[in-house]
């Protein structure tokens, strides 16, 4: 779907709503690419009014458009859910609509929207709304899945429904990114609790090889090359990675040899005033 195959007019609002209107007769991969689309063109060409403004039009319609499409109302549903979990609608926009008449489309439409945004670990599902494989999405939008994913984990604790969320992304080339995220999450909080949830984390990932050994060594070596910007605006981070790397390696998550990788603690020291009271590395 080409922005020429959308005829598109002067009028920014028109572009989401074409290119979902288009997309409602089609198949989830059309659909996929239309969502694919407006995350796009979100905060190049399109602002948060524009696409509201569209999905206000799509709404407007939608009794017409369900002559064409009768699942019309649902879809738009995931297109709104799906565009709120991508930051393009503001949230706030499905509670606009709560005075709809219960048995309309709208009403339809907007309370699946609802449901989809309050599913346990909604967010990062989302991404894979339409069937089609996270492969496809751009890296940015998938390192983000990865952080909602995350801290839904460090609320919930579910260790198996968070790996399931992990295996939705359907992205084992990229989980490296994933083990680098929770280690930097886990140095920013600096809390025990989340150090030792991130571990048991790990630990499943280890066990059940979702995530395979390289890509898990390959996010701590990540980490341990990233280390001299992430240690500027954490004090004690140094300490915290080595405990959690120690701790990693004593439950045979990480080989005991990544061990001796982890970034030597810089220190500066004054010397004794015989020594000229300079300071010494």
């Amino acid at each position: 779907m080409s922005l020429s195959e959308l005829n598109i007019s002067s009028s920014k609002y028109k572009v989401p709503a074409l290119a979902i209107s288009a997309a409602l007769e089609k198949k989830a991969t059309q659909r996929e690419m239309a969502s694919v689309l407006i995350s796009d063109l979100y905060g190049k060409h399109l602002s948060q009014h524009d696409i509201a403004k569209g999905f206000q039009q799509l709404l407007d319609d939608l009794d017409d458009l369900c002559l064409d499409t009768p699942e019309a109302p649902k879809f738009l549903g995931k297109f709104i859910a799906r565009a709120i979990a991508d930051d393009c609608l503001p949230p706030a926009f499905v509670a606009s609509f709560e005075d709809a008449p219960s048995h309309s489309n709208q009403a339809i439409a907007m309370n699946e929207a609802a449901v989809l945004l309050k599913m346990k670990h909604g967010m990062v599902r989302l991404d894979s709304v339409w069937g089609v494989a996270g492969g496809r999405r751009p890296v940015k939008l998938l390192v983000k899945k990865m952080v909602l994913l995350l801290k839904e984990y460090l609320c919930s604790e579910d260790v198996e429904e968070a790996s399931r969320c992990v295996q939705d992304l359907e992205v084992p080339h990229f989980y490296h990114e994933l083990i680098f995220e929770a280690i930097v999450m886990m140095l920013e909080d600096g809390h025990e609790r989340v150090m030792l949830l991130m571990k048991d984390l790990f630990q499943f990932f280890s066990k059940t090889n979702i995530i395979t050994p390289d890509q898990i060594r390959n996010g701590f070596e990540r980490v341990f090359n990233s280390f001299a910007d992430i240690q500027l605006d954490i004090p004690n981070a140094h300490t915290l990675l080595e405990t959690f790397t120690d701790m990693c390696a004593r439950d045979g998550i990480i080989p005991i040899s990544l061990t001796i990788k982890v970034p030597s603690r810089g220190r500066k020291r004054f010397v004794s005033e015989g020594d000229g009271g300079i300071i010494k590395v």
